[in-house]
């Protein structure tokens, strides 16, 4: 996951999400999916954070 960005990572989540709308999957490949999710939503929260408060630092600097 390292060397996803934010916008790749958000792609990733929203193929994960149609895959378990289709409902076709079994309750392990399920499982997985719902672990991956949940880390890329992490990043991408992080990631928002951190850009948030170098936006923030930057304004202040000016």
């Amino acid at each position: 996951m390292k060397d996803l960005n934010y916008q790749q990572a958000l792609e990733r989540i929203e193929v994960i999400l149609a895959q378990l709308e289709e409902g076709k999957k079994s309750v392990d490949e399920l499982s997985e999916l719902v672990k991956e999710a949940t880390e890329l939503v992490s990043f991408c929260k992080k990631k928002l954070k951190t850009t948030e408060e170098e936006i923030q630092k930057a304004f202040e600097e000016a």
